[in-house]
């Protein structure tokens, strides 16, 4: 039997999802469907699927479920939550102009920024990074030097000149011993003491336009260094994120945009 599912199409500084909101259409193999759904030429397109729901328990407001263009499920992902804020406002699923997301890597805050009754911009609080390496990952000498930053999901980031090299160096070491869960990768080069041009490679979906999870782990990783200040502009190939890594509470804060790009129908028969 073939189902007809509703999607909306968004992206985050580029970083596209396929969004499909779970209270009207029931995804049975999400996995299947991300894998499908994904492809650029013979799909929607996109850098995986993106499920919303009503939260299961009453600390949240919403849910989000992601999966990678692969098929892996994500812990969390940055853009992804900013364009759930423009969609459930937007969409008139809420009022609140901050309200609680339930992710796998926990509950995080939405605040949205409003304009003449739209969303401009969205700030999530993304947490503490965690920092406890040993429990993540296992150095070897074989990885070339870097700093190991998980904001719910793993990320590496390498600090260096030669960003454009992230296919390249992304794609070894996705997969390298010391990931156990695999790690997004990032390349980054710092221009100034605000401001970082990062390229990333994440793991389930390769080169993609920009990731904020991976924004907020390439902040982290230069004010750990001494790099850089808690403030930055982290400039990826599909526009710039704004990252504040908060001394009183130690959370991560990432402003940006979020855009709707369209709206469709796909049948589905599973």
């Amino acid at each position: 039997m073939t189902n007809k599912i509703h999607f909306t199409k968004m992206h985050g500084t580029g970083n596209d999802y396929i969004y499909v909101d779970t209270t009207l259409n029931n995804i049975n193999d999400p996995t299947k469907a991300a894998i499908l759904w994904s492809d650029r030429h013979k799909g929607i397109g996109s850098d995986g699927l993106v499920l919303i729901g009503l939260s299961t328990i009453p600390e949240a407001d919403f849910s989000m479920r992601i999966f990678n263009a692969d098929g892996s499920e994500a812990m969390m992902c940055g853009n992804a939550s900013r364009c759930i804020g423009k969609y459930v406002y937007d969409r008139g699923l809420t009022g609140k102009t901050e309200f609680k997301l339930l992710t796998l890597a926990g509950i995080k805050t939405i605040q949205l920024h409003v304009s003449d009754g739209e969303v401009e911009s969205v700030t999530v609080d993304m947490g503490e990074p965690r920092l406890d390496y040993e429990k993540q990952y296992h150095p070897t000498s074989t990885l070339p030097e870097g700093t190991f930053v998980s904001m719910g999901n793993p990320h590496y980031v390498i600090f260096t000149d030669e960003v454009d090299r992230v296919e390249e160096i992304g794609s070894k070491l996705e997969r390298h011993v010391a990931f156990p869960e695999r790690c997004n990768i990032e390349l980054a080069r710092i221009d100034s003491d605000r401001i970082i041009r990062t390229r990333v490679w994440e793991r389930g979906s390769g080169i993609t336009m920009a990731c904020g999870t991976g924004a907020c782990a390439t902040a982290v990783a230069s004010s750990l260094l001494g790099r850089c200040g808690r403030n930055v502009s982290i400039i990826m190939d599909g526009g710039t994120l704004d990252i504040e890594w908060n001394e009183t509470d130690n959370h991560v804060y990432m402003t940006g945009p979020a855009e709707f790009v369209f709206d469709g129908d796909i049948n589905s028969n599973f």
